[in-house]
Order: C-alpha cells, then structure tokens, then sequence
C-alpha cells in the first residue's frame, strides 16, 4: 500500500523556514570607497579632487587610463581642495573627468630571491625575455632607517678591482662613494668593474640605471653576462624614454630591492647610475606640482631627498 503524499501545506512550510533560515544566516558588509576625479593632467602628473583620506605617498590608480592595466599614481602633493599626483606610466589616456580610486597602500614594489640575474622596472616587470617573475613578497619603498647607535662600523673592504682605487680610496662595506667626472670619462666602467670583481666574494649587486639610453643599458646587461656576473646582480631600469615619475621613484625601489638581501644578513653592492638625470626628473615633478624643486644645488639636492641608509655599499655615478 503505497504512503499518501506530503500535504501540501507542509511543503510550503517547509519552503518557507528554508527561506527564512537562509535569510538569517545572510549578513550583507557595506564598503564605504572614496572615489576622485581628474581635474587636470600634465606631463607625467594629474591634480584629482575628492578623496579627503587619501594619505602621504598612498598609491591611486586610474582605471580608464589605458586599456592593458590601470594607471598607477603617487600622492604627492596633499593640498586642501586637491591632490598633486606623480603618474607612473605614460597619460595620454588620461584626461580630466577620470575616475580614480584609492589603494589603501602606500608605494611599495616586489622583493625576492626572485629578481636575481633578472632585469626589471621599479615595479617589477620583467624587461628580459625569460618570462615573468613569482611576486612572493613587497615592501614599502618608504621605510624607517636603523638608528645610528644600532649600525655595524666599517670594518671590512670592498675591492674594486683597480689597483689604483684600491689602494688610494679604500671603500668598506658600509660606505657610501660618490664618483663625479665628465661625460665619457669611464664612471660607468668603474661601477661595472666593482661589479664584476664581486664573483665569489657572497655579496649581491644592484644595478640601477636611472634615465640611460636603452642601447647603453643593453651594452651594460651585455657585458655582465658576459662575465658571469648576472648571476649575483639585479638590473633596475627607467630608461630615458620612461615617465619622469618612473625615473624619481626608481631609485627608491632599487634602494628597497636591495635592503630585502641586506635584511637577510648578506652585503649589498647598490649602483646608482647616474643621479642626474634623477634630479632633472624630480625638478621637473617638483615644478610641474609647484613645490619647492631642491636647496641650493642641483643636482646635489637629490642626496637630501635620497638618503642611503644601512646598505653595505652605495655607489653613485654623477
């Protein structure tokens, strides 16, 4: 004998307890976003309105710039009625009425064992042709520098290599060298070969070229290959054809790049090459968001704004 059905009011009450089961379980989360716009654009900066959070350094993108990936940008300049904004990336897409959004995370850029014998923009894309590169890790590029009172002295030499430096301008690991000299004089070899002489000595270099002609990069890249030095070496590139804003936070990031091995407890060799062009491209920033664009000497201010702290051995060539 077969059972009678369910009536069909208990199915509905059934239904409808499930309904009302699910309906207590939900609990909807409201996101409050801040959303600017675009007042005006210039050369490798913007002015946005509309975000009164905003903080110091917080990066800000720009969805509507280009149709590959958004444009990212610095805050710079926190003014009451608006934003001064460093671009980092070419604005030709960008024009005034753009949305933009905030990040919630200041200016950071990947780190890794990852980047070694690799050569890469501040932001990490791979400029080689080896593929791309696992992003495990990004820190800060603006980060508190060791007290003073809790830094090693400089105890152990750093060899160049020539002779000659090495025995009238002995360099320890944990100084900082300045090396000025017209143009066509061989600063560059002088890096290169402190470079190259670091085979087998554990110590991790940096390398980054900051406004250079590509073919000059290549010929760079090119001759640490060829010397088997690409292997502890990290090559950071803005060329002379990237943004402005690319080229001043270039150096930052190579910084950062660096300190992540430094933190491991290996020395570092950082390679500055050269801090000109990344002085005429942070005038040029500065003037163009009209705020005070250095002190009294260029490009010597751009070791105000840059300081190198808790490196092993900066390298600048001027």
């Amino acid at each position: 004998m077969k059972e009678n059905p369910k009536p069909l009011q208990s199915v509905i009450d059934d239904t409808f307890l499930a309904f009302n089961q699910v309906l207590n379980d939900y609990h909807t989360q409201i996101n409050i976003q801040e959303i600017g716009m675009v007042k005006s654009v210039g050369r490798s900066i913007a002015h946005v309105s509309g975000l009164p959070s905003v903080k110091a350094d917080e990066l800000l993108y720009f969805p509507k710039a280009s149709m590959k990936k958004p444009l990212l940008g610095i805050a710079f300049n926190l003014d009451p009625d608006e934003i001064g904004v460093i671009l980092l990336g070419e604005s030709e897409h960008l024009q005034a009425g753009d949305e933009v959004y905030r990040t919630g995370r200041v200016m950071d850029v990947p780190v890794g064992e990852a980047f070694l014998g690799r050569v890469v923009d501040v932001m990490g894309n791979a400029l080689d042709e080896e593929g791309s590169i696992k992003i495990t890790q990004r820190w800060p590029v603006e980060r508190e520098a060791p007290p003073i009172m809790n830094r090693a002295p400089v105890t152990e030499p750093l060899q160049t290599g020539l002779k000659v430096v090495d025995a009238l301008i002995p360099v320890g690991r944990g100084q900082r060298e300045l090396i000025v000299g017209d143009r066509q004089t061989g600063k560059t070899t002088i890096a290169l070969d402190t470079i190259i002489n670091q085979k087998d000595k554990n110590v991790i270099c940096v390398y980054c070229a900051i406004g250079q002609r590509a073919s000059a990069v290549a010929k760079v890249i090119d001759t640490l290959r060829q010397q088997g030095a690409m292997e502890y070496t990290v090559v950071v590139v803005a060329s002379g054809q990237d943004s402005p804003g690319l080229q001043y936070i270039t150096p930052y990031g190579a910084t950062t790049m660096a300190e992540y091995f430094m933190e491991q407890g290996r020395d570092v060799l950082i390679v500055y090459d050269d801090f000109t062009h990344h002085a005429r491209a942070y005038r040029e920033l500065s003037l163009l968001l009209r705020r005070p664009p250095g002190r009294e000497a260029y490009p010597g201010d751009i070791f105000y704004i840059h300081p190198v702290d808790g490196l092993s051995v900066p390298t600048t060539v001027n």
